[in-house]
C-alpha cells in the first residue's frame, strides 16, 4: 500500500510539473517531464518553480523621466533639465540622475550614480558618486549618500550628504503636487545647497550657497507626456553670490519657463 500510494503522489506531482512546464518556455527550463520523474527531475523543476515565483515577485524593471525639460526668458533662453533613470528590482535600483542648464553651447551640470535600497515605507537609502561639470568643463567629483522619499504630507523629498577631499555639502530638493483635475497638476519646488569650504574654482562658497523656488502648472494630454509653464526664482548667498557677480552674473534671478514632462 505504501509503495502504491508513493508512487500515485508521484504520478500527480509529475502530472502538475508537466503541466507547468508546457507554460513555462524560460531558456533555463529543465526538460520537460514525460513521464513518472525521478528525485533528480523533481528537484530540479522544484528549483526552477521558485525561481519564477521569485521573480514574479520582484522583476526587473527599468524607468526613465524627465520631469523637467524647459526653455526659459533669460538672457539667451537657456534650456534646463532635470532627470532621473532607474534600473532594477523592488529591493534594489541602479539609479541615473542628472540635472543642470546649456546656453550658447556652454553647460553646467549635476550628475549622480547611486545604489538604492527600501529602508522603511516610503523611504529609500542611495548612495554612490556624484560627478559636477561647470561651464569651464572643470569636474568635481563627489561621494554622495542621501535618502528619497516621501515626506508627510505628500512632498517628495531627496536629500543628500556630498564629500570630497576638500568639501562637504549638503542638498536638499522637495516638491509638492496639487491635483487641480486629474489632468491639471501644480508643483512647488524649493531647493537648497550648502557647502563647508570654499572651492572658487568651482564657483562654491562656504555655508548657505544657493536656493531656488519654483512653481510649475502641467496639463496631462496623457499620463505619460504634459507641457507646462512656470515661473522660478534663485537667489546665491555669501562667496558663492561673490563669485557670481565677479564673473559678470547675477546673484538673484527670476524667469519664467516652458517645457515639458515625459517618462516611459
Amino acid at each position: 500500500m505504501k509503495t502504491v500510494t508513493q508512487k500515485l503522489t508521484a504520478s500527480i506531482i509529475g502530472c502538475g510539473l508537466i503541466t507547468f512546464s508546457s507554460l513555462t518556455q524560460a531558456a533555463s527550463t529543465p526538460a520537460p517531464l514525460t513521464g513518472l520523474p525521478s528525485q533528480t527531475e523533481l528537484a530540479a523543476w522544484t528549483q526552477h518553480i521558485n525561481k519564477m515565483a521569485k521573480k514574479e515577485r520582484d522583476p526587473l524593471l527599468a524607468s526613465l523621466l524627465f520631469d523637467q525639460f524647459e526653455v526659459s526668458n533669460e538672457t539667451d533662453n537657456p534650456i534646463s533639465w532635470e532627470m532621473n533613470a532607474w534600473i532594477g528590482t523592488d529591493w534594489h535600483k541602479l539609479y541615473f540622475n542628472s540635472e543642470g542648464k546649456q546656453v550658447n553651447g556652454k553647460g553646467e551640470s549635476e550628475n549622480q550614480l547611486l545604489y538604492s535600497r527600501p529602508i522603511a515605507p516610503f523611504w529609500d537609502l542611495q548612495a554612490g558618486l556624484e560627478v559636477d561639470l561647470n561651464e569651464e568643463s572643470k569636474q568635481n567629483s563627489w561621494a554622495a549618500i542621501g535618502i528619497q522619499g516621501l515626506a508627510p504630507y505628500f512632498f517628495e523629498t531627496t536629500a543628500y550628504l556630498i564629500a570630497n577631499d576638500q568639501n562637504v555639502g549638503f542638498k536638499l530638493d522637495a516638491e509638492y503636487e496639487a491635483l487641480f483635475t486629474q489632468r491639471l497638476i501644480l508643483t512647488p519646488q524649493f531647493k537648497l545647497n550648502a557647502y563647508s569650504a570654499d572651492q572658487t574654482q568651482y564657483g562654491i562658497g562656504s555655508g548657505l550657497s544657493s536656493t531656488e523656488l519654483g512653481l510649475r502648472l502641467r496639463y496631462e494630454i496623457s499620463r505619460k507626456f504634459a507641457p507646462y509653464i512656470g515661473i522660478k526664482w534663485s537667489k546665491a548667498y555669501g562667496k558663492t553670490a561673490d563669485l557670481i557677480t565677479t564673473g559678470g552674473g547675477e546673484a538673484e534671478n527670476s524667469s519664467a519657463v516652458a517645457g515639458i514632462r515625459f517618462w516611459f
